[in-house]
């Protein structure tokens, strides 16, 4: 059923696109285009396309709800480590292995005699 709903959703997208791509522009948003004819009133006059436009908008977003009200119960409040067996991450070992010398790994005291030099700020 949500592989059914998914398809809709996706041909209700293309189609809004087509849709919209095919409706003449009105030349308000970036200065170009058909040019407004004097008509500024606070309604435009309801065309075909404006019509299809708002179904095809409305179907689309109860499409997307749908998908979401669907996705929201498979999930059910459970962690994907739930699903995938149950065990949790392992806690970080903060211990050294045996083969690495960790005092190697420090800098060396300032009053040992062959220490690499550091460079300083003059």
């Amino acid at each position: 059923m949500e592989n059914v709903i998914l398809i809709i959703h996706l041909l209700l997208a293309l189609g809004l696109i087509g849709v919209v791509l095919m409706q003449r522009s009105e030349g308000g948003g970036l200065g170009i285009g058909g040019g407004g004819g004097g008509s500024f009133s606070a309604r435009s006059a309801g065309t075909a396309l404006g019509k299809v436009t708002w179904v095809l908008a409305v179907s689309f977003i109860v499409t997307s709800l749908t998908l979401t009200v669907m996705a929201a119960q498979k999930s059910s409040g459970s962690s994907i480590l739930d699903r995938l067996g149950g065990e949790s991450a392992p806690a970080a070992d903060t211990s050294a292995p045996a083969d690495i010398n960790v005092d190697s790994l420090l800098p060396p005291p300032s009053g040992d005699a062959d220490a690499p030099l550091v460079p300083t700020a003059d």
